[in-house]
Parts: C-alpha cells; structure tokens; sequence
C-alpha cells in the first residue's frame, strides 16, 4: 500500500476503498473504478482534507451521482459524505433549518409536502444530497435552490470552516462562485417563504409531470445540456431537430425527454463523446448554437 493511503487509513471516522467498482454510484451506471472514501463526520473530513492535500492527492465530492459521468478510471478520489442528521427537526416546522451537506433533498421535498413550505418546491424530484445540489445551483422549472440559501458552511483544503452569506453574486445558472479547487461543502442554512396550502398540490403535479416527460425508470444522467438561454431550451431544440432516439452504440437519445441520454446497460464513455458530439454538430448546423454540459464529465 502507498504510503498515502496508509496515512489516510489512520483517520477516525472515515472507510477507505480502494480501487473498487464504482459503476453503480452514479445514475448513469457507466463502467467505472476508483478509489472511495466515506466520511462519517466534519471532524473526520477536517483530519482528512490536509492530508490528502499534503500528499497531492486529488479529490472531490461525489454527492448522489446523478449528475456525472464517471471516468473509466477515476483519478480523484471520490468522497462521499455521510454526517450525522438529527431528521426530529422534519417534525415541525421552522423559521430556517442548518442542515448537512448530506441529507437528501428528497427528505426536504417531504417536509415541504406535509407542511407547505412556500419555495421549497423548486427541490422537487432533484436527486441529489443537499450539498451536490448547492454546489450546482440545481432546480427546476420552479426556480433555483440559491433563492432559499441564507448561509453555507465550506471546509477548505486546510480543514478550516468558513461560513458563506449568501447574495445575489453567489450563483449563476447551473453554477455556484465561491466553492473554490479542494474545498468541500459541508452544510448550509436554508429558509422558506411562508405557508402557503397549495404548496402540497403543486409539488405532487410536478412530480405527476416529472414522471410523464422524463425518463425517471431508465439508467441516465439528468439533463445532459445547459439551456443557451430561457428562449433555447436544449431538450426543446434537440426535439425539433428530430433527434429523440438517435443512438450511439448502447446509448440513446430519450424518445421521452431529449435532453437525456438513457444508458441501456452497456453504454461506453466513447459512446457519450459521440453522442455529444453529434448533437451539437446537428444544433450548429440548425439552430447556430453548441450546448454546453450541465453534467459533469471529465
């Protein structure tokens, strides 16, 4: 064993994995490997973050996966968290809530259900840890997860917290600009807008709309493609241009939605580039734009 992962071994609170099969921690189920290290604390990622640093080992979070494409072999170690939650503070509600990198967004989408929580239906159907959506600035036709954001707890690559406030310069589309190369997100306090009791009816019609436009039962990625802009919409053009079903090899254009790709189970990273490829050699030629990538690819 290198002498890195030895020192990394030493670490309370943390499970170390080494070159194991990662295929099935992502949605897209890509054939994967790599290393992984579960992190069941702050403190434990406060001991480990300088020592991975130290050894000029290169890391980043995983969050849910349902945003990435994995590399063949992986050359970051992936780190996924897994802190403590006390989930008693779902039985009410509160004015705000500091919450876990870790919770999943879907708990939230419950807790808004039951209570009506005005605002919090922009979570709804996202699948992703609460840290991995802010990260991205993820939503949905609702808004964005950034409108609920009072503050976010970062851990740089010292094991150092800071404390961000958010403002309005904090994010953009699909994009957060403060998180900075090695640092992890490990918490934040978000809000609600009030209470509102339509709140229940409009989460569960979105999901009912989720289910009927998406490809939720297939092995994909989310949303492939950034939209250019609120008028030229990815999926929108991808569907005009008559693209839904295109395949490359074992990998395919939605008939459901274009803008995702479904993985039918052998589905190669060849086949992703190419896909790609194709698609914007097509939205080039008819429409005068290149759609960049939401998912995160390397």
């Amino acid at each position: 064993m290198s002498s890195w992962r030895a020192d990394i071994e030493s670490i309370q609170g943390i499970k170390c994995k080494w070159d194991i099969d990662l295929t099935n921690l992502s949605t897209f189920r890509m054939s994967s490997r790599g290393d992984l290290i579960e992190v069941a604390s702050e403190t434990a990622l406060a001991a480990l973050l300088p020592k991975l640093n130290a050894h000029h080992v290169s890391y980043r979070a995983l969050g849910w996966g349902a945003n990435q494409v994995l590399a063949v072999i992986e050359r970051d170690v992936l780190l996924k968290l897994d802190f403590p939650f006390d989930s008693s503070i779902l039985d009410s509600v509160h004015e705000s809530y500091s919450l876990p990198a870790s919770v999943g967004l879907n708990l939230l989408s419950a807790h808004a259900i039951k209570f009506g929580l005005k605002g919090w239906e922009v979570l709804t159907g996202i699948p992703a840890s609460l840290g991995g959506a802010i990260y991205m600035n993820a939503g949905t036709t609702h808004g964005e997860i950034r409108q609920l954001l009072k503050a976010v707890r970062v851990m740089n690559k010292f094991g150092e917290i800071r404390t961000e406030m958010i403002e309005s310069g904090h994010f953009s589309y699909r994009k957060n600009h403060f998180v900075k190369p090695g640092e992890v997100i490990v918490g934040a306090t978000i809000f609600h807008h009030g209470i509102d009791e339509n709140i229940p009816d409009k989460i569960r019609h979105y999901l009912d709309m989720r289910k009927n436009s998406q490809p939720l039962a297939t092995k994909n990625c989310g949303c492939v493609f950034k939209n250019a802009s609120p008028t030229r919409q990815a999926g929108r053009l991808i569907d005009l241009t008559g693209l839904k079903g295109l395949s490359v090899g074992a990998l395919r254009v939605s008939p459901k939605h274009a803008n995702f790709m479904e993985n039918s189970g052998t589905a190669n990273h060849q086949d992703f580039e190419q896909l790609v490829k194709l698609i914007n050699q097509q939205m080039r030629l008819h429409w005068g734009v290149t759609f960049e990538l939401e998912v995160k690819a390397l």
